[in-house]
């Protein structure tokens, strides 16, 4: 961990009183973040029970799963005005109400609109909350403000939750129902609200900041064009794509929401995301990289779930159990960006260059492993190096971020852009094209592999029509994934090339400005505005 003494003396929390020792104050500012980050609404590992109970289609629950991480991207551009509008203390209180009447309505309701409200209202509240968090201990995580160390403790947090909550899922469904999962947050965040009433003091910023000059009209548009685009991909392939008007409706109003977000950010003085942000170079660059690396990566939703149920037989708790494979990679991956990334201060290319080789291993032990007879445990070194090539490039290009140049003004709206492009685009764009990729394959391989069903082929002739076919679409299932893994190693060595020889000197130096510097900026933003008559 950080060193206990700063320059400007020991670490300590004023919002604890002194009767709780120094030593353990920030450890308990990291249980309540471990709860926070565990309250999703919705679980994506029970997808599976919640079709089964509510009536709700499997495009439906992952609508709601990345309307969560679409509103925590939203709150990103805000999250330092409303953290210095109210305490610490009250920020918990207010984000864990919300968080737990969210994990109680997404139990019950069986509503898609309602659903998906809910979970985008709890990814921004769960955001913020977790910015409450991190915000109090990062200079007993790092005295020097270095946010290459910083971000390495955040995805240790965020990415191992992911696992684990789907872990905890699974088996408390397993034991008793998927609801109980919901129930047993909402127990936690009514015990974090408990102990923020009793251990933690209402202690304000030593500058009041108040909420003006924000572009809440942006919000809603961004919000509405990052729902839009989700739409599209999770529900594509079920509506065929823009054969149907809602595709084409959800299309249409996204590139509407888009284009009056930019059109407006050319003459607002404070649009909720400036072009400055969306053009940075580093922004631009972080964005491209994402697309092709988490599409390399969107393996991991369209495949591995149906192989390892469909075709090798696991049941869900040898499917989640996998996750302990990822989580140990996430878990060497956070540690090994540490030590050479972050304290070693290796390039961002060789780091992204490991990164995807990582991919290329990945990609190319599926690609000669895949097969009818695979032990669970020969899944652990495809998996364990995809968790930790997703966590090294999400630390790196983050990283890249704080380091691209962008005034403290732009830079929470650049990370409301990082949020979108590296979370959401990279969990629906990637399977969404694939996923229609593999589609496309199926169809191809089961009509070849048919023009052997002939009648005077005697080694068929004796077996039933059903299981003929049902023989035959497996087949073409595994010959299908295993040529798409081809097709996406090809990328990745290609992609791995050019990164290779490519010129990339930058070494990472990328220090956060002290809390009371990114007061007087923010207030003197204020007061420009005020001034200025704009608010």
């Amino acid at each position: 961990m950080a060193d206990w003494h700063s320059p400007q003396g020991p670490f300590d929390i004023p919002d604890v009183p002194d009767f709780v020792p120094r030593r353990l104050k920030p450890w308990l500012f990291i249980f309540f973040v471990l709860i926070i980050q565990f309250s999703g609404g919705v679980y994506l590992a029970a997808a599976s029970d919640m079709v089964g109970t509510t009536g709700l289609m499997q495009e439906d629950i992952l609508m709601a799963g990345y309307a969560s991480l679409i509103g925590m991207s939203i709150n990103f551009a805000v999250m330092f005005r409303i953290k210095f509008r109210f305490s610490n203390r009250t920020q918990l209180l207010v984000c864990g109400m919300v968080l737990l009447l969210a994990n109680i309505i997404c139990s019950r309701t069986g509503s898609v609109p309602v659903l998906v409200t809910v979970c985008l209202i709890a990814g921004w509240f769960r955001m913020q909350a977790t910015l409450a968090c991190n915000s109090t201990i990062q200079l007993w995580l790092t005295p020097k403000r270095d946010m290459a160390v910083f971000f390495c403790y955040v995805y240790i947090i965020v990415d191992s939750v992911i696992q684990l909550s789907g872990i905890t899922t699974i088996y408390l469904a397993f034991f008793s129902q998927w609801e109980y999962m919901q129930y047993v947050m909402a127990g936690l965040l009514a015990l974090m609200m408990l102990m923020v009433v009793v251990l933690v003091r209402p202690v304000r910023s030593p500058m009041f900041i108040p909420l003006l000059g924000i572009d809440w009209l942006g919000a809603l548009l961004w919000a509405g064009f990052m729902l839009c685009f989700t739409f599209v991909c999770v529900y594509g392939n079920f509506y065929d794509w823009w054969e149907a008007s809602e595709i084409r409706i959800a299309t249409v109003l996204g590139i509407a929401c888009a284009a009056i977000n930019l059109w407006r950010a050319t003459f607002l003085h404070h649009p909720y995301i400036t072009l400055r942000a969306l053009t940075n170079r580093n922004v631009v660059r972080a964005t491209l990289v994402y697309l092709v690396f988490f599409t390399l990566m969107a393996t991991e939703h369209v495949f591995e779930h149906s192989y390892a149920a469909e075709i090798l037989g696991f049941d869900e708790t040898n499917l989640i159990d996998l996750n302990w494979y990822v989580f140990i990679g996430i878990i060497t991956g956070c540690a090994f960006t540490y030590f050479t990334f972050a304290l070693r201060r290796w390039r961002y290319k060789t780091m992204t260059a490991i990164g995807f080789s990582l991919a290329v291993v990945y990609l190319a032990y599926f690609y000669f492993l895949i097969d009818y007879g695979v032990e669970k445990e020969m899944l652990f070194i495809p998996l364990f190096f995809r968790g930790a090539a997703s966590v090294i490039i999400s630390i790196v290009f983050l990283t890249s971020i704080v380091q691209s140049g962008l005034s403290f003004q732009e830079f929470p709206k650049a990370l409301s852009v990082n949020g979108f492009t590296g979370a959401v685009m990279g969990a629906t764009l990637g399977p969404a094209v694939v996923g229609e990729f593999l589609e496309h394959t199926v169809a191809k391989n089961f009509a070849q592999l048919s023009a052997v069903l002939t009648d005077s082929n005697p080694a068929i002739q004796h077996l039933p029509i059903g299981d003929l076919a049902g023989m035959l679409g497996m087949q073409a299932l595994v010959v299908s994934m295993k040529e798409i893994y081809g097709w996406l190693l090809i990328v990745a060595l290609i992609s791995l090339l050019i990164i290779i020889v490519s010129y990339g000197p930058l070494r990472p130096w990328a220090i956060f400005p002290k809390w009371r510097t990114i007061r007087r900026i923010i207030r003197r933003g204020v007061r420009v505005q005020q001034s200025s008559g704009v608010i």
